[in-house]
């Protein structure tokens, strides 16, 4: 089959790999298509990144094998799975911090979903894929994996109806926790150099600004000038984190979800202490998360479509990954 395989130095390309063979418990996909997500691109080039590897991971495609005892799908129904599930039985998964069990960190998709067919493990069957109804199209059932991230941060976060919350950065990402924080009942913020990105933000109900001092006044005017509750930090790493800090109000919390670099937390230890600060962050999802975004997408209650800039071929991948590193695209779809 062909895939789109990550070699030495970040070389991405079309070329042939393996075809899954899968055994009990087990399900073949063929791919209709595979969202491009930050941390693949994070990866690519990456200093520790074992290759050759097949990346991607927000997977939608047909059934087309069913291994023996797999129950409650058939071949030719559409389905979404997620790479990761945890054991549900360990000290972390009782805990609930699923996305930090062992079990949760070497499970994956055979091979990831840049290529034409994938195998999904029997755990990944049983707790973490979803029959995809008609009438949802292959893009949105996409958001699915994406989408119950962003869900478990808004959970680990505690927002609570009443709240101000700030989002920094609005690419796709940003612009589901727009909607998931409105959901909540908070009032939302946001805030990205990128007009096109303001004006989608503003679409899902933020008010919304192209710098963070232009950000700063909606935060005090919507806070009723206490500050955030929440800021949420999707893009700029730590350059951000200060302005963060400074858009809170006592009390209240950073989440830090993804996007930017940084080695060090710029925030001093006293400011934490004496305004009570809490900082938090959120790696991945669980199958609880996995089922409320599914439902969510379902029901048609997150927008998606706004989101979709890109369509690729497998084998222009590298032009999505290139788009994303210029910010030239919110969300590239990627089909085989």
């Amino acid at each position: 089959m062909k895939a789109a395989v990550l070699r030495e130095a970040g070389r991405l390309g079309p070329e042939g790999w393996p075809r899954p063979v899968i055994g009990a418990g087990e399900v073949l996909l063929r791919l209709r298509g595979c969202g491009l997500c930050g941390s693949d691109i994070a990866k690519i080039g990456a200093v520790g990144t074992k290759v050759p590897v097949v990346l991607g991971h927000e997977i939608v495609g047909d059934v087309v094998e069913i291994g023996a005892g797999v129950g409650g799908v058939a071949v030719g129904d559409r389905a979404v799975a997620a790479h990761h599930v945890p054991c549900g039985a360990c000290h972390f998964c009782r805990r609930g911090s699923e996305s930090m069990c062992a079990a949760f960190k070497t499970s994956n998709l055979d091979p990831g979903g840049f290529a034409e067919y994938v195998r999904v493990p029997a755990e990944n069957v049983r707790h973490a894929m979803f029959r995809v109804p008609s009438h949802v199209s292959d893009e949105a059932a996409s958001f699915v994996e994406p989408l119950a991230c962003c869900l478990r941060a808004v959970r680990r976060a505690r927002v609570a109806p009443g709240d101000t919350a700030a989002v920094v950065g609005l690419g796709s990402i940003g612009c589901l926790f727009v909607q998931l924080l409105h959901r909540a009942g908070a009032r939302v913020i946001g805030v990205d150099l990128l007009a096109e990105r303001v004006a989608l933000a503003k679409r899902f109900g933020a008010e919304a600004a192209e710098t963070p001092d232009g950000a700063a006044p909606l935060v005090r005017e919507l806070s009723d000038g206490r500050g955030a509750d929440q800021v949420v930090v999707t893009g700029g790493g730590a350059a951000v984190l200060p302005w963060a800090a400074a858009a809170l109000r006592d009390g209240g919390a950073i989440h830090y979800f993804a996007g930017g670099g940084g080695d060090a937390l710029p925030i001093p230890l006293e400011t934490l202490y004496k305004r009570e600060l809490t900082v938090t962050a959120t790696y991945s999802s669980s199958p609880a998360d996995l089922a409320a975004a599914f439902a969510l997408v379902v029901g048609g209650e997150v927008s998606t479509e706004p989101l979709l800039s890109h369509r690729l071929p497998l084998d222009r991948v590298d032009e999505g990954v290139a788009l994303m590193r210029r910010q030239a695209a919110i969300k590239v779809f990627v089909t085989p």
